[in-house]
């Protein structure tokens, strides 16, 4: 008994309004306030963004049409923390560093047949292909890590000009990887925080479609500690 109520206060203790300790949340649970819609990305830009008790939710707000939400701020060394729970059969992402087109480091959340959560892709990064830099980019067994139709803690930190990313699926560390160089464009050493909803096939029904109809990511306790 002794040993389950230190482990419960150590959970506060790490844990307070459901964010980690010593991180700020950046989204407030109500509204889109400190974020925006970006006109330019290629996914699209659906409109379809909405909170409702204390969720961030996205759809395509018409067949085929995916998107980004954009933090006003843009940040260099940071951890970010945040919980999601998508729909099966929808693809969409983490953006660290990211421009107003959606140039960035993305952590995956391809939730989808041979998907994958967690590993690190270049989302319209030139030069940077699926063998670039050192270490482990992409954890295949990520699903042994992911609770199926609940929550999931996802949280990745990003330091350096050339970036070194690490990423922990509830609590799991999934990746440990760093670039061969920066691969921003012009070299930029920070960017923007993004969420995305990928673009589909406007026929819902073609083969390898990246969206299900009605499908929905949902993201809550989004929270951020920066770093030197």
């Amino acid at each position: 008994m002794r040993h389950l109520v230190l482990f419960l206060l150590s959970a506060v203790l790490l844990y307070a309004d459901g964010v980690p300790k010593g991180f700020k949340k950046i989204f407030n649970g109500k509204n889109l306030k400190g974020w925006h819609i970006s006109e330019v990305n290629h996914h699209g830009n659906t409109k379809a963004w909405t909170v409702k008790d204390g969720v961030l939710m996205v759809t395509q707000d018409r067949s085929g049409n995916g998107g980004i939400l954009l933090t006003e701020k843009k940040y260099k060394n940071f951890e970010i923390s945040l919980e999601i729970n998508p729909t099966f059969g929808c693809d969409g992402g983490l953006f660290l560093r990211s421009t107003e087109k959606g140039e960035a480091y993305q952590v995956m959340i391809d939730y989808l047949e041979g998907g994958n959560v967690g590993g690190i892709y270049g989302e319209g990064l030139k030069g940077l292909d699926r063998d670039t830099g050192a270490g482990k980019r992409v954890d295949r067994d990520w699903q042994k890590y992911w609770k199926k139709d609940d929550w999931n803690l996802l949280h990745a930190r990003i330091e350096g000009d050339v970036p070194h990313i690490q990423v922990w699926l509830n609590g799991a560390q999934v990746v440990d990887w760093t670039d061969s160089g920066n691969h921003l464009p012009g070299g930029a050493v920070d960017g923007m925080i993004a969420l995305q909803s990928h673009m589909s096939n406007p026929d819902p029904n073609a083969k390898g479609n990246r969206w299900v109809p009605g499908g929905y990511h949902r993201f809550r306790n989004i929270a951020i500690k920066e770093l030197k």
